[in-house]
């Protein structure tokens, strides 16, 4: 980057190397420009003539590179923010979506009770669990994971938030759970086929695959799930699914077939029809 380029000058040419890699990338660049000098945003708009240092500039353009190589930008800064939490995350961990506040949302509503028992599986950063843990102080809530690094992160989440009350479980969807039954169970599982194009996108390529796609069958991790939750929900008891934009059908059918009633999809923000929720009882 060129030296001496005042605020402005260094955010229009940052984002100018971003933009075939960032949806946002004016943004991006504002956000790679506050952690590497360490001022909030708001300064960086009040004070555009400012001419950072050369340390803070270097840092910058290290960032930048990065970004423009299609690492995800909360891998670069460290963090991430899920519903009204700032979350660190780590390459671990999927990146927490904001389409996945919908499960977050859909759980609150179709359990208003201030008690209740709730699991989320595959709980990756612990953006669910700890999203809803923070709006329901007395629910008991349990989250789990096969991966002991993503669990590290998600632990380590909780203590920095100060809920630590949330109990982490290492193991594959309901194993670690044994007999426990629940209240809710939400889950956003993997649920892209590992040959989709998708899979090969820069962004995707940096974050954990086995996360991503539960292999060639898209469906496998939800079908599964599908399968082996009523025994571990109580009458009554809602599942809250995150699927693929186009899965809505399959899912709802799966849960059907399955004795699940009020069968509902949910779209998000985008219009896709994200998740799908159902009652067992």
């Amino acid at each position: 980057m060129t030296a001496n380029l005042t605020i402005t000058g260094l955010l229009t040419q940052g984002a100018a190397q971003l933009d075939r890699v960032a949806d946002s990338p004016r943004l991006d660049a504002e956000l790679l420009l506050a952690h590497a000098t360490g001022y909030r945003r708001a300064r960086l708009k009040s004070h555009p003539e400012d001419v950072p240092d050369a340390d803070a500039r270097n840092r910058y353009a290290e960032l930048i590179a990065r970004r423009a190589q299609g690492e995800p930008l909360a891998y670069i800064v460290g963090s991430r923010g899920f519903w009204t939490l700032e979350l660190a995350v780590t390459p671990a961990v999927l990146v927490p979506r904001p389409e996945t506040e919908l499960l977050v949302e859909r759980a609150l509503a179709l359990r208003p009770d201030p008690d209740g028992r709730v699991v989320d599986l595959g709980t990756g950063s612990g953006a669910i669990a700890l999203a809803l843990a923070s709006e329901r102080p007395q629910w008991r809530v349990t989250a789990t994971d096969i991966s002991s690094e993503a669990l590290a992160v998600a632990r380590s989440n909780a203590r920095t938030l100060s809920l630590e009350r949330v109990e982490f479980l290492e193991g594959s969807w309901f194993v670690p759970l044994g007999e426990r039954r629940f209240d809710i169970v939400v889950s956003n599982p993997p649920y892209i086929g590992a040959d989709e194009p998708e899979m090969a996108t820069p962004a995707l390529l940096r974050e954990p695959r086995g996360a991503l796609s539960p292999g060639r069958d898209a469906l496998a991790s939800l079908l599964q799930i599908v399968q082996a939750a009523p025994p571990h929900l109580e009458p009554g008891g809602w599942l809250l699914l995150e699927h693929g934009a186009t899965q809505a059908a399959e899912v709802a059918r799966a849960l059907v077939v399955r004795g699940f009633r009020h069968v509902r999809s949910h779209r998000d923000l985008a219009g896709h029809e994200r998740m799908t929720e159902a009652q067992w009882g």
